[in-house]
């Protein structure tokens, strides 16, 4: 499956669940592992696997440090191969970690297995609850990563957003990290089942099989996005009211249903906008670098 955007950060104190699904595996291609710096000096390519899909490891006790409540993987790989008892990966579940197994490159061997899932098409996941799964309440970290994309395709223009659920959830961040005034660029959503709004950029989902992005055909500039996400703002849900026998008692109205906003104003996770900009190219360009030192 494609890598989770969900890497670039995470809830702090919090016991978060297992990364991917249960017979998935995905491939990080950033360094990872100790010496950390700002980035980390460790092997690339790490292969991620649930953790209860491992077999035939035990733990290197001596490397099992955590903070409270696991393993947080600060002393570089603690599974152990059974056979040769070499270190093969790395387990982290410890509070503010996501719940992943990482095994380093050299120690994977790729062998014959049964068929790959197959690749579901835009209108079967739109169709489903594929797009919906136990990371999709954790959504201030795609959304960092998605505001990070938007600042790099913006070129260091203005952006001028959509009024509707884009505006409110990234609005607010790009007037901080971009400047005002004429040639401002157009942002609105675009995609399978909703359309190609005329616009400059276009934020589009990352299937969650492949990682590619959907490509508009209109010619704005595609923008990606966790679909999860991108799918709860261009397709919102809605509460309904339910037929009760004899109606509602009046003056109940008013409070059924509840409306459908939450408490407060869903915030970009800046850290996952960081760490984005952080592993794109043009970070190089000190435009980028400028915004990404400042603090909003």
């Amino acid at each position: 499956m494609a890598l989770p955007v969900h890497l670039a950060d995470t809830h702090w104190e919090t016991l978060h669940p297992p990364l991917l699904e249960g017979g998935t595996y995905a491939v990080d291609p950033a360094p990872y592992g100790p010496p950390f710096g700002t980035l980390s000096d460790g092997p690339s390519d790490t292969v991620l696997l649930a953790p209860g899909d491992i077999r035939g490891t035990r733990l290197i006790l001596e490397r099992v440090a955590g903070y409270c409540m696991g393993i947080d993987g600060r002393d570089g790989p603690n599974l152990a191969c059974l056979g040769c008892d070499l270190p093969v990966g790395t387990r982290m579940d410890d509070c503010g970690c996501w719940q992943v197994v990482r095994l380093v490159p050299q120690a994977v061997v790729r062998l014959p297995g049964p068929p790959e899932r197959p690749v579901m098409e835009w209108s079967e996941l739109l169709a489903t609850d594929a797009l919906w799964h136990r990371l999709s309440r954790y959504r201030d970290i795609p959304a960092g990563a998605a505001l990070a994309q938007v600042v790099v395709a913006s070129g260091g223009a203005p952006v001028e957003v959509a009024p509707g659920p884009v505006a409110e959830l990234l609005g607010r961040a790009l007037g901080a990290l971009l400047p005002a005034g004429k040639g401002a660029k157009q942002l609105d959503l675009a995609g399978p089942g909703y359309g190609e709004p005329a616009t400059d950029l276009a934020l589009v989902p990352v299937h969650p099989q492949t990682g590619d992005a959907w490509q508009p055909r209109a010619g704005a500039v595609p923008v990606p996005m966790d679909a999860a996400l991108w799918a709860e703002l261009a397709f919102p849900p809605h509460r309904t009211r339910l037929p009760v026998v004899g109606g509602l008692p009046p003056g109940v109205e008013r409070d059924d249903p509840l409306p459908p906003h939450p408490y407060y104003p869903l915030q970009p996770s800046m850290k996952a906008f960081r760490y984005t900009l952080t592993r794109m190219p043009a970070i190089r360009e000190p435009w980028l670098r400028t915004i990404h030192d400042r603090r909003c």
